[in-house]
C-alpha cells in the first residue's frame, strides 16, 4: 500500500520527509539508490515534477546526490544530517514553546524536568 499524503503540508516536503524517514529506518542505507521521480509519481499518483522537487530538496541539503544517468543515491552521513536537522526543528517547535509555557506557569527547572521524566516513564 502506498504512503498516504495529507493536505496539511506541501506534497514535495512530504516526499522529502518520507525519504528521510526511510533513511533513518535503514530502508535506504548510505550509497543506495532511492526511488526515481517516475517511481514516486506512479506510487503516489502525483506529478513527476513534484517528485523531482522533493528529491532536489534533499540534494540541496546534502542528503541525496545524483549519479548522472543512473539516479539519486543516499549521501554518506545522510542519517546524521537528518537527525541533526530534526533535533534543531524539535528544539524550535516543541522544547522552546514548552519552556516558555512552563515559565508562564511558574514551574521551576526541576519541576519541568520531573514532569518530563514522568512522561517518559509513562511512554516506556
Amino acid at each position: 500500500m502506498p504512503p498516504v499524503l495529507n493536505d496539511h503540508t506541501l506534497i514535495y516536503k512530504q516526499i522529502a520527509q518520507m525519504l528521510e524517514d526511510g533513511i533513518l529506518r535503514g530502508i535506504y542505507p548510505e550509497e543506495t539508490q532511492v526511488p526515481s521521480t517516475n517511481e514516486l509519481a506512479r506510487t503516489l499518483c502525483i506529478n513527476p515534477a513534484t517528485g523531482a522537487k522533493g528529491l532536489n530538496l534533499l540534494v540541496e541539503q546534502g542528503i541525496l546526490y545524483k549519479r548522472r544517468g543512473i539516479g539519486m543515491f543516499v549521501a554518506p552521513g545522510a542519517a546524521g544530517r537528518i537527525r541533526a536537522k530534526r533535533r534543531e526543528e524539535f528544539l524550535a517547535q516543541y522544547v522552546k514553546p514548552l519552556v516558555a509555557e512552563a515559565r508562564k506557569l511558574g514551574l521551576t527547572d526541576e519541576e519541568l524536568q520531573a514532569m518530563l521524566h514522568a512522561a517518559c516513564r509513562q511512554e516506556e
